[in-house]
């Protein structure tokens, strides 16, 4: 579908179309909603059930957190293809935000039946909603549009402050002694404060689907339609195919649902098939990919780069997104969480790396554009954030060593943890999505996007993997097999550097 832009020379939001405005809020209430739930998942996974909490080990709680995760980027790739094909950007978006504030009430209900339900729930509308407002934003800029990499840019400054103003919001609701005194004083049980936390995720979505369905008018046509127009002359089919895919999902998660209730299937087994899902889409893919025959000696090559930089992308987020896993469980056990008098909630961490990307933001772009024609390649700075996610993580080990008596540690440790993995992603992520599509043949574009879905998800479901680890081994011993892990990564891809900009080179 052509880029439409439903008001050209409207300029009430920062210059911007006023699209831009619901979409902004949009998104940050959305995000307000998912890091809020986030910043308290696996702490209520593991928090004793006397606490409130389920009860759980590290080994079932860190497995259900990756897998979560994990579901949450893979199904972003259906929930694209749904959109483009059959309803629609703004429908997604719609529908989508709507499952996800029901995952947060049924999160706010106690039960581990609600608890499951919610999380599917969110895993559903997050893939519906993430990918499609995104290119919904895309939509509102002309193809010769010079304010469009701005426009994403205030997009994701949104992004950012939803992110760091929910775990503050949702942590103090879950674990504020205040607010559990408040509770106490209503009459009601003070170990219920983390459904409040859950509840206020819910609260925050309503109010991003308020503004959405009142800021739509902003829009104009953006989003109406589906990418395809063979299939917009065809509704009765695009019908029949939503509600045979529709049903076939709802059937499968009402399975797994019912063998799970009877005791058939645990959530062992659960996340271990979904890591078998993630292994036989992975391999699928490329396989499928190098198979064919039509691609050109170049092609291949560029093909290999690709595998590259996928590996190097899965390896950075299973470490990067410990944070709300790994780093939530240090913050929690072994951390002294008080500055200058002031104690505070576990879960307030998760706030700490979207207010470091939002002072870091302007400071990288201009040492960017400060060194000129010594600016890094695509490749190194992939490296550099490779590099950077295992110094945090050696950073860890150090303070590990510091808390094995049971000591807490001081803030400083974790502070400068998420210091490094935020340097490491402003290296690596801006520029991965940036190398993939230069790298990638033009008739297969999409896919390699898909591909970094991809890598993202596989990332995800290894972190959890590792945080699984939690109880099982001495601390210092994990996190430093962990660091050496991530730097034998970071010398491979830096070995990659040279061979995969001959490949850049020839774009």
């Amino acid at each position: 579908m052509t880029a439409l832009s439903p008001t050209p020379h409207n300029k009430e939001f920062f210059g911007h179309p006023s699209g831009l405005r619901t979409l902004f809020f949009t998104e940050f209430w959305e995000r307000f909603s998912y890091y809020g739930m986030r910043a308290l998942l696996i702490l209520f996974m593991t928090a004793p059930a006397a606490a409130g909490g389920l009860g759980w080990d590290t080994a079932q709680a860190g497995m259900v957190y990756g897998t979560y995760t994990s579901l949450v980027y893979l199904v972003a790739l259906p929930g694209g293809w749904l959109a483009d094909r059959l309803i629609g950007a703004r429908k997604a978006t719609l529908y989508g935000g709507v499952a996800i504030m029901c995952g947060h009430i049924s999160l706010a209900m106690t039960g581990i039946a609600t608890f499951y339900l919610g999380l599917a729930l969110i895993i559903t509308g997050t893939g519906l909603l993430k990918p499609n407002i995104s290119s919904m934003v895309g939509q509102l800029y002309g193809a010769e549009d010079r304010r469009r990499d701005a426009g994403f840019s205030i997009y994701y400054l949104g992004i950012n402050l939803g992110a760091f103003l929910a775990p503050l919001v949702t942590g103090w609701l879950a674990q504020g002694e205040g607010f559990k005194t408040l509770l106490a004083s209503w009459g009601i049980t003070p170990e219920t404060s983390w459904h409040w936390g859950f509840a206020a995720a819910a609260v925050g979505m309503a109010l991003g689907l308020v503004q959405y369905l009142a800021g739509g008018r902003h829009l104009g046509e953006v989003g109406y339609h589906p990418a395809h127009g063979e299939y917009v002359l065809s509704l009765g089919i695009a019908r029949k195919r939503l509600f045979i895919g529709a049903s076939a999902v709802v059937a499968v998660l009402a399975g797994i649902a019912l063998l799970a209730f009877n005791g058939v299937l645990s959530a062992a087994a659960v996340t271990g098939g979904v890591g078998y899902l993630l292994l036989f889409v992975t391999l699928g893919f490329f396989v499928w990919l190098f198979a064919a025959k039509a691609w050109t000696a170049a092609e291949r090559k560029q093909l290999i780069a690709i595998v590259v930089l996928f590996v190097g992308a899965a390896v950075f987020w299973s470490l990067f997104e410990q944070a709300g896993s790994t780093l939530n469980l240090f913050a929690q056990r072994s951390t002294h969480n008080a500055i200058l008098g002031f104690a505070f909630p576990a879960s307030w961490w998760q706030s700490l790396n979207s207010l470091y990307i939002i002072l870091l933001v302007p400071v990288v772009a201009w040492l960017w554009v400060r060194l000129g024609t010594k600016d890094p390649s695509s490749p190194a700075k992939f490296t550099f954030g490779l590099l950077f996610a295992a110094l945090g993580f050696g950073v860890l080990a150090i303070a590990a060593q510091f808390a094995a008596d049971g000591m807490r540690v001081s803030p400083a440790w974790l502070a400068l943890v998420y210091l490094l993995h935020t340097i490491g992603e402003l290296c690596l992520s801006p520029v991965g999505l940036s190398a993939m599509t230069r790298l990638a043949p033009a008739r297969i574009a999409g896919l390699v996007m898909g591909a970094w879905f991809l890598a993202t998800s596989v990332g995800n479901y290894l972190g959890g993997a590792m945080a699984s680890l939690y109880e099982t081994f001495d601390l210092p011993t994990l996190f430093t097999a962990i660091t050496a892990v991530a730097l034998v990564a970071t010398s491979l891809m830096a070995l990659s550097i040279k061979p995969v900009m001959r490949m850049l080179a020839r774009r």
